[in-house]
C-alpha cells in the first residue's frame, strides 16, 4: 500500500502565533547578535500607521490581501490599525486569519478554488464572498455552499471577476484570471439569482503607477454591469495600490482615491458598495531584511539571501531597495556606489542587479539592510538549496528610505 504525507510550509518565517518582543532597533539587535540567517526587521508600527492612512482615504471597505504578507505579527499590526477584513486565496490563509481574529470577514477572492477548499471555506471558516471569473466555477460555488437543511436559505456573496487589458503596472495581472466583458455581464445575470450581494471585481496589475488605470477598470465595470440588466451591489476595485522603491516614485495616494471616486461618479456607480484589497501599499515600509555580506568581488557581493528568499523582486523584476551598511556608531560615513547582489544558492540566476547603493568599502562580514521588503519578501521565501532559516524581530525605530 502506498502512503503519502503532507509537506507544509504554513507561513514562510515559521513564527508562533504569540507576539514577539519589541526591541529598540536594528542596530541594537545586529550589534548583539551578528546573525548569520537573513534577519527579517519588522516595524510594526509603520505597519499600522499605514493602514490608518488606507483606511482614512478610501470611500468604502478595505479588506487586506493576505498573499502579500501573512506573517502573524504584521496581522496583528494591520488588525491594530483598524483592518477587520480580509482577503484570502486559500484555505490556509483563512484559518489564519480565523485563529488570529474570530470576529473578522473572510472574502475568498482567488477566482479558481479547489472543491474542498470551497466547501470547508463555507461550513466551517465563516467565508461568505467567493469570487469566479467562468460559469463552471459559479456551479462549484453553488454546489459546495448548498444548504445543510431543508428551509436554509443561505446564500454566498458571488464576485465576477472582470478581465482589463493589459496595462502599465509593474507585475502585469491580465493574462490569467477574468471573463471579458460580454462573458462577465452573463456571469453577473446567471449569479443574481444565487447571490446573498453580487459584485464586480478586477485587479489592475501589482504596482500600479497609474491612477488612471483605476478609472479606466471602472468604466469598463460600468458598461458590463449596465449590459447584464441586473442589480450589482458592490464595485471591488482589487489592489495593485503601489508602495515606494528606489527609480520608482508613485504618485500620492490621493491622486488614486480621486481617480476612483471622479469615476465612480461619472459613470453612476454611486449607489454601489466600494471596496478595495490593497497588500503592498499597506505592508512594504514595515520590514528590512538584514543581510551579511560573505563575500566581495570588485562590484558584485555574495550575500546570505536571494530570489529564492526574501528578495525575489530584485530578481527578473528587477526592484530595488534603499540599502545601507550597519555599523557601530562613530564609524565615518564612506561614499557610496552601486553594488549587484549575488544570492546564496547554487543557482547563476540568483542574483539582484540593482544597483545597491552602499558604501565603497563593504567588505566580507559586513551586515546590510535592506528596506521596502514587507511586501511578498517573507511570503516567496523557499527552501531550495536547504537555505530556509530566517528569523524575524519587530523593532521601535522608524524605517528608513
Amino acid at each position: 500500500m502506498a502512503y503519502s504525507r503532507l509537506r507544509a510550509a504554513t507561513f514562510p518565517l515559521k513564527r508562533p502565533l504569540e507576539a514577539p518582543e519589541l526591541l529598540p532597533s536594528v542596530l541594537d539587535v545586529v550589534a548583539a547578535e551578528k546573525p548569520a540567517d537573513p534577519l527579517h526587521c519588522l516595524r510594526p508600527a509603520t505597519v499600522t500607521a499605514a493602514a490608518e492612512r488606507f483606511l482614512a482615504r478610501f470611500p468604502g471597505q478595505v479588506l487586506y490581501a493576505v498573499k502579500c504578507n501573512p506573517e502573524p505579527s504584521v496581522l496583528r499590526a494591520l488588525h491594530r490599525g483598524g483592518i477587520r477584513r480580509f482577503d484570502v486565496a486559500s484555505v490556509r490563509e483563512a484559518q489564519l486569519i480565523r485563529q488570529l481574529f474570530a470576529e473578522a470577514e473572510l472574502h475568498y477572492m482567488h477566482p479558481v478554488k479547489p472543491r474542498p477548499a470551497i466547501r470547508e471555506a463555507w461550513a466551517k471558516l465563516g467565508v461568505r464572498d467567493f469570487a469566479l471569473d467562468s460559469l463552471d466555477e459559479l456551479e462549484k460555488i453553488r454546489a459546495e455552499t448548498r444548504p445543510a437543511k431543508a428551509g436554509e436559505a443561505v446564500l454566498p456573496g458571488l464576485f465576477v471577476r472582470l478581465a482589463l487589458p493589459k496595462g502599465g503596472a509593474v507585475y502585469d495581472l491580465s493574462g490569467k484570471f477574468g471573463a471579458d466583458p460580454e462573458e462577465a455581464a452573463a456571469l453577473l445575470r446567471a449569479a443574481r439569482p444565487h447571490a446573498a450581494r453580487l459584485g464586480i471585481t478586477f485587479h489592475v496589475g501589482s504596482e500600479c503607477l497609474d491612477p488612471a488605470a483605476y478609472a479606466r477598470a471602472i468604466e469598463r465595470a460600468g458598461a458590463v454591469i449596465a449590459a447584464s440588466g441586473v442589480a450589482v451591489d458592490v464595485l471591488d476595485v482589487g489592489g495593485g495600490f503601489p508602495s515606494r522603491y528606489p527609480g520608482m516614485e508613485p504618485p500620492d495616494l490621493g491622486l488614486y482615491m480621486d481617480a476612483i471616486k471622479a469615476a465612480v461618479a461619472s459613470h453612476g456607480l454611486g449607489a454601489l458598495e466600494l471596496w478595495a484589497e490593497p497588500g503592498r501599499a499597506l505592508v512594504a515600509e514595515g520590514t528590512s531584511v538584514v543581510l551579511q555580506v560573505l563575500l566581495r568581488k570588485k562590484k558584485r557581493l555574495y550575500v546570505n539571501d536571494g530570489i529564492y528568499g526574501a528578495l525575489s523582486d530584485a530578481g527578473k523584476p528587477g526592484f530595488r531597495y534603499p540599502a545601507r551598511v550597519i555599523r557601530l556608531a562613530g564609524t565615518p560615513a564612506a561614499e557610496t556606489a552601486g553594488f549587484e547582489l549575488m544570492g546564496p544558492t547554487c543557482d547563476s540566476a540568483d542574483r539582484m542587479k540593482g544597483p545597491f547603493l552602499l558604501p565603497v568599502d563593504v567588505k566580507e562580514g559586513d551586515f546590510i539592510e535592506l528596506g521596502q521588503l514587507g511586501a511578498y519578501g517573507a511570503a516567496l521565501r523557499t527552501a531550495f538549496n536547504g537555505l530556509d532559516r530566517a528569523r524575524l524581530v519587530e523593532v521601535a525605530d522608524p524605517a528608513f528610505e
